[in-house]
């Protein structure tokens, strides 16, 4: 997610309407999250038979010649660069919000009373108060007919998706454990810049929110549960970084090794929590994990079988099922390719696997399907606040010596 707000105040040119069956989608970011979301907006018209057809219609950054670089680069008609004006124009129906926490409850809530729908990048917030905002500015929209999405994108890869059909259908029978971790090793290296991910004033929180809030979603998602409490440890190991030099390249970018600043948020994030059910939770997410680049991991126990999930091998879901005769039982690989599997009617012959970039164009299929369809919108923002709920518990049971922290409970998340 790159910082996309504009201060200046700027005239905005007369923006053309969009034509009948069109949903006009302007952007506010164009980094990493902007170029992932890009390619959905991009991509799912051409694979899936969608009720409305995506038209990029602006981007939006502070920097002019980067905004407008981008908009070339990733096919967007044009470019803004005051997150208003985007919002102002006639040709955008809904805002998707790429940019760091600390704008999208200001963003999501002022597009959500301009009339737009919108699509907000996970975490939903920086803290819970801006995330209840929103919740109730989405419940107002609601009434008026528009949508508001959190974007928590792995719920859409196949494997998952499939995990939570398996689950729900009794093949795990009552859950016992979930095991989930999310390691990345991008800050092993004391030299590595701050950049705005280790400052809480515009990340909220570090590995919790940037990862744990993933692994948290997933957990809720596939079980189907809520977290009713945690115990929690989190540390930041490296406590001071040279001070980014220049834009960013990719998550870390280049450094003045001679100034330093501080990091305000955690390194990693450890804890442990239960479920409504009564059963276990562990979680694990760290950016300090030498090695391992993107590893989400899952494993999900229950009396009668057990699935287990590698994001580093994401056509794939194993699957134990605990009662056939123990002579031949065992965990067995599922290829999630094919046609019967969520998704992937529309994609490749079976065996043709699918990548990370995928559940962007799944995540922006379903975002038109919820428009079109009129149906309640999954994820929502209440659950995006569910999640907000849970990490704002970690964060206070780490600095209580990790107590058992509980929960509030919540009659809004779906």
């Amino acid at each position: 997610m790159a910082r996309s707000q504009e201060t200046e105040t700027q005239t905005p040119a007369p923006s053309p309407q969009q034509a009948p069956g069109t949903l006009g989608v302007g952007m506010v970011g164009y980094a990493f999250m902007g170029a992932a979301h890009s390619q959905g907006w991009r991509t799912a018209g051409h694979v899936f038979d969608l009720p409305l057809r995506p038209a990029l219609a602006a981007i939006c950054g502070r920097d002019r010649a980067a905004v407008d670089a981008a908009a070339a680069r990733h096919g967007w008609a044009a470019a803004e660069t005051d997150w208003r004006a985007l919002i102002a124009r006639d040709d955008v129906q809904l805002i998707d919000i790429c940019t760091p926490g600390d704008s999208h409850a200001e963003i999501a809530i002022a597009a959500l009373e301009a009339g737009k729908h919108v699509l907000c990048e996970k975490p939903l917030a920086n803290t819970v108060a801006e995330a209840e905002a929103m919740v109730r500015a989405a419940e107002a929209a609601s009434a008026r007919g528009q949508v508001a999405i959190v974007g928590f994108n792995y719920r859409k890869v196949p494997a998952l998706s499939f995990a939570r059909q398996l689950i729900a259908e009794g093949r795990l029978g009552p859950l016992r454990h979930v095991r989930a971790t999310y390691l990345q090793d991008w800050l092993v290296d004391p030299a590595s810049p701050l950049t705005w991910r280790l400052k809480r004033e515009h990340a909220g929180s570090g590995a919790l929110g940037d990862l744990g809030a993933h692994i948290v979603d997933l957990a809720q998602y596939l079980t189907g549960e809520l977290l009713t409490g945690v115990s929690a440890v989190a540390e930041t190991f490296v406590r001071q970084r040279p001070l980014l030099a220049g834009a960013p390249a990719g998550l870390v970018g280049g450094a003045d090794t001679v100034e330093r600043g501080e990091v305000t948020v955690d390194d990693a994030a450890i804890f442990t929590g239960r479920l409504a059910s009564g059963a276990l939770a562990s979680f694990e997410a760290t950016r300090m994990a030498a090695g391992r680049k993107n590893a989400l991991r899952l494993e999900i126990n229950g009396e009668r079988g057990s699935l287990a999930f590698d994001l580093e091998r994401l056509n794939e879901l194993s699957f134990h099922d605990h009662t056939e005769p123990a002579a031949t039982a065992g965990f067995r690989r599922i290829l999630v390719t094919e046609p019967d599997h969520p998704y992937l009617e529309a994609w490749w012959p079976p065996g043709h696997g699918l990548g990370y970039e995928h559940t962007f164009v799944h995540q922006v299929r379903d975002v038109v399907h919820t428009i079109a369809d009129g149906t309640a919108p999954v994820p929502s923002f209440a659950d995006g606040l569910q999640v907000q709920r849970v990490l704002a518990a970690v964060e206070e049971s780490a600095a209580k010596n990790s107590v058992h922290t509980p929960v509030p409970s919540s009659d809004l998340r779906r």
